[in-house]
C-alpha cells in the first residue's frame, strides 16, 4: 500500500503542477492581443512556469512542484497604428509577446501530462479496490 499512496502522491502533485501551467496558458492566450491602458506603455507580458523536484518525506517519493511563474523577457510584437489609444508619439502599439500557437501547444502536451496523471490515479484507485475486494474474500 505504501507504493500506491507514493503513486498517488506522486500524480496528484502532477495534477496540481499541471492545472497551474494550464491556468498561466489559458491567461496567456485570453490576453494575447491586449495592450496598454497608456500610450507607449507595455503591454501584458507572457508568464513562465518553471516546474521543480520535491522530496515527499513521508514516501521518500520525489514529486513536481510549480518552483516559479515568471515573465519572458522576450521582446513585444510592435505595429503601426496611430488611431489605436495605446499607441506612443510615433503612432507604433506594442502588442504582448504572446504567440497563441506556441500557446496552443504547451496547453496540448499539459493537457495530456494531466491526463497521464489521472489516469495513475485511476489505476491505482483500482488497485487499492482489488486488494481491498482481495482481503475479503479470505
Amino acid at each position: 500500500m505504501d507504493l500506491l499512496d507514493s503513486a498517488i502522491r506522486v500524480a496528484a502533485s502532477g495534477l496540481n503542477a499541471e492545472s497551474t501551467r494550464l491556468r498561466i496558458v489559458s491567461e496567456n492566450i485570453a490576453n494575447a492581443d491586449s495592450t496598454s491602458n497608456i500610450p507607449g506603455g507595455d503591454p501584458y507580458q507572457r508568464k513562465l512556469v518553471t516546474f521543480g523536484a520535491e522530496l515527499d518525506r513521508a514516501t521518500q517519493a520525489t514529486k513536481v512542484s510549480v518552483e516559479s511563474i515568471g515573465r519572458d523577457e522576450a521582446a513585444f510584437r510592435i505595429e503601426y497604428d496611430p488611431s489605436n489609444p495605446a499607441a506612443d508619439d510615433k503612432g507604433y502599439v506594442k502588442f504582448p509577446n504572446v504567440n497563441v500557437l506556441v500557446e496552443m501547444a504547451d496547453m496540448r502536451d499539459a493537457n495530456r501530462s494531466y491526463q497521464a496523471n489521472l489516469q495513475v490515479l485511476k489505476q491505482a484507485r483500482d488497485l487499492i479496490s482489488m486488494t481491498i475486494d482481495l482481503m475479503r474474500a479470505r
